[in-house]
């Protein structure tokens, strides 16, 4: 079910795949001018020899390209930004529109058995937090996932071997990530969908505050608040705390990679295998490999949460409309305002009994209740 929320998300996005393009080149150039800082920093560092021969000239023009490097890659994100934002709204300012024009053409058997605030919360609030976790993983995702190989590239070019352990360790980080991800979605889709009836008992208490003081329903209303209320609040909890435990799991697994690429990376500079300035740059490189994998990790739980409502929001818009008139239907052009109906039996769903045996006759001008 969440590979298909995904493609109908993909499918909204594509209409603005200029601006991913767009956004896309920025990410790169912004990825590819951050990991070059650290090889200008690892050379900044062989030019600091030792007491007395420092090469203050070369030091100063690595640390002027250093500034404009930086300068660039602040203007690229800035960039990045603007258009992730605008592609971000324009997509579910059309998932919002098509919502609410498919409210206004479904049957009236859906919406007399669904729960007016539940259909509410998924127009307004589903797609607001479906935009939150869009969001997220366009300004991080991107960036992310290039930084990731770029990075490898990158320490490959230094240090094939160190490289290899990086790669030995950072499966564990993914397997731990994913084992996560499974279990959070479900929770969200039920965390969901309790919004949604906590917020239509709200609202229909409040468009019938008079009924129900007039039958005294006062404690009733609030028992069943309490109860929905309660169920929100715990899974809420268990989602909050699996995806919670996302970000300190790899957190872990990633301080594991560091100190390896420091402990081999400290034997291959006593061995001449590398300078110290290289190892300088690698330790960067390393920092910068499994930071992705952190945010990532954090991206994780808003977007499994941001599907989740997506998928509301989605069933919504795929209800089948209402049924215009049969072409064989009568059109009546002599009227005299008689109404009779004889044995009439009528429920939405033929399992739950609503109206059985009807008759009724009104007669030209006559008001029936």
């Amino acid at each position: 079910m969440k590979d298909n929320t995904i493609t109908k998300v993909l499918n909204y996005i594509k209409k603005y795949k200029i601006q991913v393009i767009m956004s896309l080149i920025f990410a790169a150039l912004s990825v590819a001018m951050t990991l070059y800082v650290p090889i200008l920093i690892g050379k900044t560092v062989d030019l600091i020899i030792f007491e007395g021969q420092v090469d203050f000239s070369g030091i100063i023009k690595v640390l002027i390209k250093i500034a404009i490097l930086v300068g660039l890659t602040s203007l690229c994100q800035w960039l990045l930004n603007l258009i992730n934002n605008r592609v971000t709204y324009l997509v579910v300012k059309d998932i919002r529109k098509e919502a609410f024009n498919k409210i206004t053409s479904l049957p009236l058997g859906y919406l007399d058995s669904h729960q007016h605030g539940d259909i509410i919360n998924r127009v307004i609030n589903d797609v607001e937090q479906f935009a939150d976790g869009l969001l997220m993983g366009f300004s991080q995702l991107f960036t992310g996932a290039l930084t990731i190989l770029g990075t490898l590239l990158f320490m490959l070019s230094v240090n094939v071997k160190i490289t290899i352990v990086v790669l030995v360790i950072t499966p564990v980080s993914l397997l731990v990530a994913s084992f996560i991800a499974r279990r959070t979605f479900a929770m969200f889709i039920k965390q969901s969908e309790e919004k949604g009836e906590l917020t239509s008992l709200t609202n229909e208490m409040i468009e019938n505050q008079k009924v129900v003081q007039a039958f005294h329903y006062e404690d009733e209303v609030q028992r069943r608040f309490d109860e929905i209320n309660n169920r929100l609040n715990h899974s809420s909890l268990r989602a909050t705390f699996y995806s919670s435990i996302t970000n300190p799991s790899t957190r872990f697994v990633n301080g594991l990679v560091y100190s390896a690429v420091g402990l081999v990376g400290a034997i291959t500079v006593i061995n001449g295998g590398m300078t110290v300035g290289q190892l300088t740059s690698f330790l960067s490189y390393a920092n910068q490999y499994t930071k992705p994998f952190n945010e990532i990790s954090g991206v994780i739980a808003e977007l499994q949460n941001a599907l989740a409502c997506a998928e509301r929001v989605f069933n919504l818009i795929e209800q089948p409309s209402i049924e215009a008139d049969k072409k064989e239907a009568i059109e009546l052009k002599e009227v005299d305002g008689t109404v009779q109906m004889k044995d009439v039996y009528f429920s939405y769903n033929p399992e739950v009994k609503l109206i059985e045996d009807l008759n009724l006759y009104v007669s030209p001008g006559q008001r029936v209740a």
